[in-house]
């Protein structure tokens, strides 16, 4: 029966919706029922949503308070969020979508044991005569502190008097033989060492920042695990330090 129904409607007049008038045409396309059903339920959302606002205007709390108040504010009539500060660099951001957390581990050995390296061939000295300290010597009565000489008492040459490290006695400057050394000899020298101290600090601030993401990665793990209590968030992290939160004390079997 349904085959012959169909063969029926296909003789059937095409009803079609009535368009635009001609002298009308100017207004555009003539708007039909679904159109206006659309229009009318879009108009009477915002109606509803204007209620309910002056409702809540009404029937607000004066004293009432929450934290997007003071997160917030309005400029020439325009709504702006308050800069926040990053929590994650473009670098950390960069490395945690990349790399997991084994990788990070190994890069972070690796600097690490380079920067043991680097200290270990550069001493340091530069940095330990720039360090301000003191030292006391104990003399027995005024007239011997009027008349005290720091290099006698060291025993060396009073050019010598400003290192911290280094400072050979009168006894072995004597016994000391010096090469002679051009001045681009020792100009090639001293750059040579300025840069494994910038390649040093380089390698020091790669550790640090490696550090960081994987304090970051290993509490996402933490925090993904499943929990009878939820960890509660002491400090929010930045860019220089992952965020910092309290567990409680569970016990393991």
């Amino acid at each position: 029966m349904s085959s012959w129904r169909k063969a029926a409607k296909s003789n059937q007049k095409v009803h079609r919706e009535r368009a635009q008038p001609a002298a009308r045409v100017h207004l555009g396309l003539l708007e039909k029922k679904q159109d206006y059903k659309r229009r009318a339920e879009d108009q009477h959302q915002k109606d509803d949503t204007l209620k309910l606002l002056r409702k809540r205007a009404q029937t607000r709390n004066p004293d009432e308070f929450y934290h997007h108040m003071i997160n917030s504010k309005v400029q020439a009539g325009e709504h702006h969020e308050l800069d926040k500060q990053d929590e994650h660099s473009s670098a950390q951001i960069q490395l945690m979508q990349t790399q997991d957390l084994k990788y990070i581990n190994m890069k972070r050995t690796m600097e690490a044991n380079k920067i043991q390296r680097l200290q270990g061939t550069l001493h340091m000295t530069e940095v330990a005569n720039r360090t301000a300290n003191k030292h006391i010597f104990f003399v027995d009565d005024e007239q011997e502190a009027q008349r005290f000489d720091v290099a006698e008492r060291l025993q060396t040459h009073p050019s010598l008097l400003a290192r911290k490290s280094n400072r050979p006695k009168l006894d072995q400057l004597e016994k000391l033989v010096l090469g002679v050394q051009d001045e681009a000899t020792i100009l090639a020298m001293n750059a040579e060492r300025e840069k494994s101290y910038k390649e040093l600090q380089r390698r020091v601030e790669r550790e640090k920042e490696l550090t960081i993401v994987q304090q970051k990665l290993e509490l996402k793990r933490a925090l993904q695990e499943k929990r009878s209590r939820k960890p509660k968030r002491v400090a929010k992290g930045t860019k220089d330090q992952a965020p910092i939160y309290k567990f409680k004390y569970e016990r393991k079997r």
